[in-house]
């Protein structure tokens, strides 16, 4: 980047003066830290580790537990002979260019282990820094290596140690590297071999037996749905099919193949990285049987919202048939809708004809059981945790439906599968507004047995609980207007939270009385927003 028709810029060079304060004030103070620390723990806790590198001719540079598998293979070298050593960070910002480049300055040739790439750069972040910190010593000859590793989730072994040991003396020796960058421990593909399908893709009579029936209320200016008895829907084939890893108990497929049932018709479906990602594309098997896309936390509707647009564009042009018709559908959980909320509201700010489903498990579960904003108070997490002092999550849920209906789209909703007809009705709701008005939203609570602490086979009772307990409400808002779909008070059938609460071990503490405290003021916010809603749901305009 060429800087200098910028330099005159008083925002700019203002901008760079105050970073460099921070850069030199971090680098003054953390290795006090490291000392403080050091001296707490018993530790020694230098900017970068070094081990055995007092005359080593060659050397590794790795991260984490991947050095301490390198230090036992370098014992083992040094022991037939092999001058080798280790370098290990324990700070990346500000990099320690200085330490880097005083560990690596007798040695010959030096492989950089990389976790991740930089596509196209030819090594990844932690490559370059060092590769930079080494070209400001203008008599340093030290030969750099870069080996990717550990993708798909590989584990480093003293084995990968021993290899990258033997590609650096290699280097170290012969005084030129033959192969600088490339990846390693990747198995190359048999390109005469294709995966085969284990399952075929649903066919148009699967995806279009004409159950679900979609009409204009005059009486309600919204729509009408009409389905057929249990036993027909249930019949319909599902476009996730069974065999996936996820956990027993787990009810995101429940909801989701409920949901399913209620569209007519071909389905492309975009899924961010989560459970339902994860569990369901064990590659080279899939369990979907419909078009499947995968997408990151952050930009799924962004991506599925482009998808969309080209789809219309070409049919416009004529490159698709006219009478093509697809649902755009974008399944995400609670993380995907906290991380990739901005983008969620973008694409409803701007209609898009697509849906986005998000499965709530009230947590980010494929990661650990960390919180999410769809945690509700005093629930526990891995990281709100149950002690001397604390209980549980310390703020209120957010409530995802509401801001949605905000963004004032034609049509959003909640569900769960203790009420599939509701929830297939509002599938098919969904997907009449997905194709002629704009974007939807749907919000379905499900069980999660393994961080919710809860047996396998309570799911479905659990959720129910939640509906019945007023936490988690039934309703529609369709064209900018609230209806509540189920009303536990009227149905007589109205518990209070913590008969929910009590049914998952992530709560329980929440009923000794030393919590009563907590538990009022989440019943008091649940009845509060209940209040809210029912006189929404009264009002003409809202």
């Amino acid at each position: 980047m060429t800087i200098g028709p910028y330099m005159n810029d008083p925002d700019l060079i203002n901008n760079k003066y105050q970073l460099k304060l921070a850069m030199d004030a971090a680098a003054r103070v953390i290795p006090e830290v490291l000392a403080e620390y050091g001296r707490l723990s018993g530790r020694r806790y230098p900017l970068v580790d070094t081990y055995r590198m007092e005359d080593a001719e060659a050397a590794v540079f790795l991260l984490n537990s991947a050095a301490e598998t390198a230090k036992d293979v370098a014992d083992r070298l040094r022991e037939q002979g092999h001058r080798v050593g280790v370098v290990s960070p324990n700070v990346l910002r500000p990099f320690p260019a200085e330490a880097v480049r005083q560990a690596l300055r007798g040695v010959k040739a030096v492989l950089i282990g990389e976790r991740s790439d930089s596509y196209g750069a030819h090594g990844g972040n932690l490559t370059h820094e060092v590769k930079s910190a080494l070209k400001d010593d203008p008599e340093n000859r030290t030969l750099c290596l870069t080996r990717i590793y550990g993708l798909g989730g590989k584990d480093f072994y003293a084995g990968d140690a021993e290899a990258f040991f033997a590609l650096a003396l290699e280097a170290a020796r012969a005084g030129r590297v033959a192969v600088p960058y490339d990846y390693h421990g990747v198995t190359a593909g048999d390109p005469g071999k294709v995966p085969v399908r284990t399952l075929p893709p649903l066919t148009e009579a699967e995806l279009k037996p004409g159950l679900v029936k979609v009409e204009p209320d005059p009486e309600t200016g919204g729509l009408k749905v009409t389905v057929p008895p249990a036993w027909a829907w249930n019949a319909k084939p599902k476009i996730v099919a069974p065999g996936h890893g996820a956990c027993p108990g787990c009810g995101i497929f429940p909801a989701l193949n409920i949901f399913f049932a209620g569209l007519e018709g071909h389905v492309v479906v975009l899924y961010q990285t989560g459970c339902a990602m994860v569990v369901t594309t064990g590659y080279p098997f899939s369990a979907h049987r419909v078009t499947y896309i995968h997408n990151l936390f952050q930009n799924g509707a962004a991506t599925l919202s482009g998808l969309v647009e080209v789809f219309h564009e070409r049919k416009r042009r004529g490159e698709l048939p006219g009478d093509e018709d697809i649902t755009f559908v974008m399944v995400t959980g609670d993380g995907g809708m906290d991380i990739g909320m901005g983008p969620a509201i973008g694409t409803a700010l701007r209609g898009h004809r697509l849906i986005i489903l998000e499965y709530d498990n009230e947590g980010y579960m494929n990661t650990g059981s960390q919180l999410s904003y769809t945690t509700p108070l005093g629930h526990m997490t891995s990281t709100s945790h149950v002690g001397p002092a604390e209980a549980g999550k310390s703020f209120h849920h957010k409530d995802t439906a509401q801001i949605m209906a905000a963004c004032h789209i034609p049509y959003v909703f909640t569900g769960v599968e203790a009420f599939p007809l509701d929830l297939i009705k509002k599938a098919a709701k969904a997907q009449w507004y997905a194709k002629h008005a704009g974007t939807v939203y749907g919000k379905v609570l499900i069980a999660c047995p393994l961080n919710w602490r809860s047996e396998d086979r309570l799911g479905g009772r659990i959720v129910e609980a939640a509906v019945n307990s007023c936490f988690f409400p039934l309703y529609e808002v369709e064209r900018g207007r609230t209806r509540i779909t189920y009303d536990p008070e009227k149905a007589k059938k109205r518990v209070p939270v913590t008969e929910w609460l009590k049914l998952m071990g992530k709560t329980r503490h929440l009923l000794k009385p030393e919590h009563k405290a907590r538990v009022d003021a989440f019943a008091a916010e649940v009845e509060r927003r209940w209040r809210r809603l029912k006189a929404m749901h009264e009002h003409p305009d809202l």
